[in-house]
Parts: C-alpha cells; sequence; structure tokens
C-alpha cells in the first residue's frame, strides 16, 4: 500500500525549482509548487492507479489532495479519473467535497474531469450538483456546467439526456448575469459544445436567455455556428 508521504516523495523526486517559481506564478493560488509536467504526474498517477484497489485509490487520492502540493492534488483527481470505478460512492464524495474548497482554474478542471465519470454513472447525483449553482464560491457554481460537459457533447442523446440538456442550460441561463469571466466562459463552452450536435437549441438559448452574455462568450458559444 503506498501512502500519501511515499507518493508525493516520489513526485518531489523529480522537482523543479525553475518551473516551479514559473508555475506558481502562472497558476497565482497559494500553495506548493513542484514545476511537473500533468504527463510527468500521469505517468506516476496511471501506476499507483494500476496497483491499488478502488477503496485504497481512493484513500491515496484524499491523502495526496490534503498536502495541498500543486501537482499532488493532480494526481488525486487523476487516480479517480475513470469511467469504471466500483464501489465509486466515497469517490463521489471525495470528488463533491474538493468541489466546495476550488481556488483556481486547473486543479478544479482536473477533479472536474473525474467528477464527469462519477455524474455519468449516476446522474441522480445531479441533484447535489444543482446545489452548487447556489455557492458563494465562483469555482464551486462555475464546476457545476464544467462537469455535466459530457451532456453537451452526446450525439444521440436519450430522452432522459435531453431532460438533463434542459435542467443544465436553465443553470447556464441562471449564470447569465454574473459577469465574472470564468463564469460566462463555462457558459460559453458548453454552449460551445452543444451547438455541434444541436445548434438550434444553441441558437434559441442565445436569442433569449444568452442575449445578455458578454461579448467574447458570445463569440465563443458561436464558434462552429456557421451562419454567425
Amino acid at each position: 500500500m503506498i501512502t500519501a508521504a511515499m507518493a508525493l516523495a516520489a513526485l518531489e523526486a523529480e522537482a523543479d525549482a525553475v518551473k516551479a517559481a514559473e508555475m506558481a506564478a502562472y497558476h497565482k493560488a497559494p500553495r506548493r509548487y513542484l514545476g511537473l509536467t500533468v504527463p510527468q504526474v500521469e505517468a506516476h498517477a496511471g501506476g499507483w492507479r494500476a496497483d491499488l484497489s478502488v477503496e485504497d485509490r481512493v484513500a491515496l487520492a484524499g491523502g495526496l489532495w490534503e498536502t495541498d502540493v500543486h501537482e499532488a492534488r493532480v494526481a488525486a483527481a487523476k487516480l479517480l479519473t475513470q469511467a469504471r470505478l466500483r464501489p465509486d460512492d466515497r469517490a463521489w464524495e471525495l470528488i463533491a467535497d474538493w468541489a466546495e474548497g476550488f481556488d483556481a482554474w486547473a486543479l478544479a478542471d482536473h477533479a472536474s474531469i473525474a467528477g464527469q465519470k462519477r455524474l455519468v454513472a449516476d446522474p441522480a447525483r445531479l441533484d447535489q450538483v444543482e446545489g452548487w449553482t447556489q455557492s458563494p464560491n465562483m469555482w464551486t457554481r462555475r464546476a457545476a456546467l464544467v462537469m455535466t460537459l459530457p451532456w453537451a457533447k452526446l450525439n444521440n442523446p436519450k430522452p432522459e439526456d435531453l431532460q438533463i440538456r434542459d435542467r443544465v442550460l436553465g443553470w447556464a441561463e441562471a449564470y447569465v448575469p454574473d459577469r465574472d469571466w470564468f463564469i460566462q466562459k463555462a457558459v460559453a463552452w458548453w454552449l460551445r459544445d452543444l451547438s455541434k450536435r444541436d445548434p438550434g437549441r444553441v441558437r434559441d438559448f442565445l436569442a433569449g436567455p444568452g442575449a445578455g452574455l458578454k461579448a467574447f462568450a458570445r463569440k465563443e458559444a458561436t464558434q462552429y455556428l456557421t451562419d454567425d
């Protein structure tokens, strides 16, 4: 069984002080950085994932996240980024707990990709995610859209998938008056991906509740709409 301390030591062995300083300046979140690339972190996480049971993997992910080291948190998310993960209740609980404290886009995105897998595995969890749309934490509100992106990307949605799409678009509608760049970007991201599968629905949104989006968000949302 590998512990969080052992895993962190393995990451620290590849630390690059120069790159770490550059990453700290780029990400701006006040935590420790080691200067590793995502592929470097993924290589470690992949080995640990292959050697551990689901229970031990979740425990390691929790321990790594608690270190508050950037690369350790990336590794934590990578440990849980898997479509088939059974049982996955504890994994989802951990990801949802992380979401409440997101404070930067990169870690939020890595963890949200893991969260996407767990939502697709059990869409009933969307009830919990809907609560995030009212969070005082902007990153938590943003995660509600990032984690539900799989429903914007479905090519052959079932009736229940279409209901989820409408539900999430309702959240997006409520976000339109929020002028934060990252929230506007998240709405645009959802609409842009949906426009590849249901351009009419996106046009209706932009003509209606989405009319108030910032110019850059509208531009991104219409990127794949050929007549816009």
